[in-house]
């Protein structure tokens, strides 16, 4: 696969535009009735959030998918272990019939990364300031690979019950810090909603080491955050250059989806053509 690479303008182009606008909404249906039909059937699109946001974090893109005419999942990740994440995705894609793009952010990279093993109806991973990690590695040792992390600074542990007795830990981010560390770009009046419903992640989660990598034999994309502070852009680049995805750059935080969600869904609409 050969690799490419384009930064993109903050809006999204034109003729993208009118596409979307002019395209029917999918009905509300389950996923494998909307949007296929018996020659040529759309994939469903699945997106997955990551640590410390919800599938809110998603709605941008999901308005302008469905209006591209395309049935969107947006399930909630449950950000306690990565093996355990990526065994309840599974479950999810259990349930849709036809083909899949599967799209991750942050953490959610991981976990679409090791769903999508074997599954040869996923036809592209899409990775949004995502992880992408190979066998054996951690998304905590990804991040620290390259500097430029200050979410250690701003997270608080706290503990909660497991379900087979005992304790573990997971991370917030501290509410007051949460704009300036997450989503910089994002309205500070949309941010405090955010950090409001931001949902923990357990450090067992970050630190729990990745199996199989699905991007070894499936088509990727990658969309690189230039000012993300949670997870450094040059990691993020390094690990899309090493997948062989196709990357996009844009300058954002790491809540690009939600502040860049024309952009997003560019990326993942060049994955769709891509490989239908």
């Amino acid at each position: 696969m050969h690799l490419t690479r384009r930064t993109l303008a903050l809006a999204m182009p034109a003729t993208l535009a009118a596409l979307i606008g002019a395209a029917p909404a999918a009905p509300a249906s389950r996923p494998a009735a909307a949007g296929t039909d018996r020659h040529d059937p759309k994939p469903t699109i699945v997106l997955v959030h990551g640590a410390f946001a919800d599938a809110s974090s998603w709605s941008g893109t999901i308005r302008r998918l469905q209006h591209a005419g395309y049935p969107v999942l947006a399930p909630a990740n449950p950000l306690r272990g990565l093996a355990a994440d990526t065994a309840y995705l599974r479950s999810v894609l259990a349930a849709v019939d036809g083909p899949v793009v599967l799209v991750g952010h942050s953490y959610g990279g991981a976990v679409i990364s090791g769903a999508a093993v074997g599954d040869s109806r996923v036809k592209a991973l899409v990775y949004i300031a995502a992880f992408t990690p190979d066998k054996g590695e951690s998304a905590a040792e990804l991040a620290a690979k390259f500097p430029g992390s200050t979410l250690g600074d701003t997270v608080n542990p706290q503990s909660y019950p497991l379900p087979g007795g005992g304790t573990g830990t997971e991370l917030f981010i501290e509410r007051a810090k949460f704009h300036g560390q997450f989503a910089a770009d994002v309205p500070t009046a949309e941010a405090v909603v955010m950090a409001a419903t931001q949902r923990p992640v357990a450090t067992a989660a970050l630190e729990e080491k990745a199996g199989e990598a699905a991007w070894k034999t499936i088509p990727s994309w990658a969309l690189i955050a230039t000012a993300d502070k949670n997870i450094p852009p040059a990691a993020e680049r390094w690990m899309a250059q090493r997948a062989g995805s196709h990357i996009t750059e844009v300058d954002a935080s790491h809540a690009v989806a939600v502040s860049r969600p024309a952009v997003v869904t560019h990326v993942i609409l060049a994955a769709v053509r891509a490989t239908r």
